[in-house]
């Protein structure tokens, strides 16, 4: 499966950096999921869990504070203030 470049950064450092194949979290708007090649946007991040599914097909359940998502040229960004893998 194709996947896209991933990068969660907290006021902490960065929690994720890598390749993902799928990333699933609540915007503003509501539920969104993310695959390789997904079209430009950018939207505010609830406080939710999200799940990254990882180039190697291992699952990451994750819970983020909240914060700025943002996607463009195949690849992925969120800046939130809490983020917790686990």
């Amino acid at each position: 499966m194709s996947t896209f470049h991933l990068t969660v950064s907290t006021s902490a450092g960065r929690a994720f950096d890598g390749q993902a194949e799928r990333v699933t979290m609540r915007g503003a708007n509501g539920d969104f999921a993310v695959l390789a090649n997904h079209a430009p946007f950018m939207t505010l991040v609830k406080p939710c869990e999200c799940v990254i599914t990882k180039e190697d097909g291992q699952t990451l359940t994750c819970h983020s504070g909240g914060g700025v998502f943002q996607v463009a040229n195949n690849n992925a960004t969120l800046l939130s203030g809490e983020f917790t893998i686990g």
